[in-house]
């Protein structure tokens, strides 16, 4: 009998998976001792296990699905980890920790600079770096608008959004834009419906700038055709 021999992609889901959990698990840690530093404070996790842990390993696999064994598959993995992390803080403080979007934003500029080098798309990651500097601007404007709906920590994850969804194209950076404002609004009506915030209540901005982005990465194949 000839041995089956799993595709690269199949053996690259498996991996991400693997390695999602471990991502959830120090994610959730390092949520439940936020602020940092924590001395003192138990390091428990922010969520009860295994939640946040299961949903980074689907979130993770769901990744290494949409790009393979690629040269882009590292970068995006690294975003979908940081966007747990981000994701979790915001929704407890209703804040999104410099000390996560700011270096974050550093380390997917050089992966997706290391992606480029693989697959000669150096325009590709000129139009990330130019992306994120425009929504920065753009969200930076809405701060001054509106500070009570968006936050200076808005406009920096916009920016880390923007490298990612500006990689994948023009229209998928538009559509990840608009899906996180669709996203926000449908949140609020369901909590509003459900009272559980009040017609005056805050809503952090984050967790749905996030799953716009993510839904808009994860149909970016068909997006672009």
């Amino acid at each position: 009998m000839t041995a089956v021999v799993p595709s690269t992609s199949v053996v690259a889901v498996v991996v991400a998976a693997v390695l999602g959990i471990v991502a959830g698990w120090v994610a959730n840690r390092l949520a439940g001792g936020f602020p940092w530093p924590s001395e003192g404070k138990p390091a428990g996790p922010a969520v009860r296990l295994p939640f946040v842990e299961i949903g980074t390993a689907l979130l993770f696999a769901l990744t290494a699905l949409r790009f393979g064994p690629s040269w882009e598959l590292p970068a995006f993995l690294y975003l979908a980890g940081a966007g747990v992390l981000l994701g979790l803080i915001d929704v407890q403080h209703k804040l999104l920790p410099d000390r996560v979007t700011l270096p974050s934003i550093g380390i997917g500029a050089g992966l997706l600079a290391v992606a480029a080098l693989g697959t000669h798309e150096w325009p590709a990651w000129g139009r990330a770096v130019l992306s994120a500097a425009i929504l920065f601007v753009v969200f930076f404007v809405l701060v001054l608008i509106s500070p009570r709906s968006i936050g200076m920590g808005d406009a920096k994850l916009a920016a880390l959004l923007g490298l990612y969804l500006g990689w994948l194209g023009a229209p998928v950076l538009v559509i990840g834009v608009a899906a996180g404002f669709v996203v926000q609004a449908v949140l609020a009506l369901g909590l509003l419906a459900t009272r559980r915030i009040g017609l005056r209540g805050e809503l952090p901005f984050g967790p749905a700038m996030l799953i716009g982005a993510a839904l808009a990465i994860g149909w970016s194949g068909a997006i672009l055709g």
